[in-house]
């Protein structure tokens, strides 16, 4: 089959399968196996496809209509410029949650100290420090496949530190000037000391709406990363809980939320001491980041 027999073929398939954007899934799957771009689907459409590759293809083909994520198929997701390792153990990064990065990176200053609160892949923390200089970062999961993935993504886009191999990057190892650490642990459980800014995409969607979600998160990314609690709002309140004693006065707390969360988090934060509270919108229109300032202490 040509380029071009194999494309309508995929298109076709997805589209009976229900699946969203079932063209640009098929070029992207035919790309990733066949090793081409858009342009050689243009301009060479009725060439050839090794055999092999059309098996391997329509093999792909076969899982995406049991609605597995694209990215799961293809072990990589694009945020922020950087190709982050993704697998079904972590929260494939969005585009919305690159509006949380951009709103950061406004914020950080060389030599500041980000905390990143559920990193999952890592690739908010990641991000931050590839866009920066000479800040230091600590990621924290309950997830210890998670802290794995995230780990690899780092030593693979920001490099060792001090010469250290990748387990021991992946085990923690510290060192003068170590620009990133990721440790195991339940929100602050695993973290130490004051940072400058904390940030963070923690679970917010309801317990009860989780099943009506599409069958790509309900069924293949892991709940732990998507359950909020009965009213969402279960991390928000022990994050907030918490800021105080790691957040330096002065300092920043930067929080994605579901589109209807913004009055809530914000009264929240505002509950907690925090001042100058901003909300930031996504590229759709709805509410997705909220941020504000630790006050400093009274006399």
């Amino acid at each position: 089959m040509t380029y071009g027999e194999l494309f309508c073929l995929g298109k076709e398939r997805l589209f009976q399968a229900g699946v969203q954007d079932a063209g640009m899934d098929a070029v992207l799957l035919l790309e990733h196996v066949c090793g081409t771009t858009r342009s050689d689907l243009r301009a060479h459409g009725d060439r050839e496809v090794d055999p092999g590759q059309a098996a391997a293809y329509e093999a792909l083909l076969s899982r995406r209509e049991e609605r597995i994520p694209l990215q799961l198929l293809t072990g990589v997701q694009e945020f922020m410029g950087l190709e982050f390792s993704v697998n079904e153990k972590v929260l494939i990064p969005r585009q919305d949650t690159e509006i949380l990065v951009e709103e950061v990176l406004r914020e950080l200053f060389d030599g500041m100290r980000i905390l990143d609160l559920c990193t999952g892949s890592g690739c908010i923390l990641i991000s931050l420090l590839h866009y920066s200089n000479d800040c230091e970062g600590l990621g924290v999961d309950i997830s210890t496949e998670a802290l794995k993935t995230a780990a690899e993504n780092a030593f693979r886009l920001l490099g060792g530190e001090h010469g250290l191999s990748q387990e021991e990057n992946t085990a923690g190892a510290d060192g003068p000037g170590r620009r990133y650490d990721f440790r195991q642990g339940d929100l602050f459980e695993a973290a130490e000391g004051k940072f400058d800014i904390i940030v963070s995409n923690p679970p917010y969607i309801p317990s009860v709406i989780i099943e009506t979600l599409m069958p790509e998160v309900r069924e293949h990314e892991p709940r732990l990363a998507l359950d909020g609690g009965q009213d969402g709002l279960v991390f928000y309140r022990r994050i907030l809980e918490g800021s105080g004693e790691y957040l330096n006065a002065g300092g920043k707390l930067f929080l994605e939320i579901g589109y209807d969360q913004a009055e809530a988090v914000g009264r929240l934060m505002e509950q907690a001491g925090f001042q100058e509270i901003r909300t930031k919108k996504d590229y759709s229109g709805h509410d997705r980041v909220v941020w504000g300032t630790l006050g400093f202490p009274g006399p």
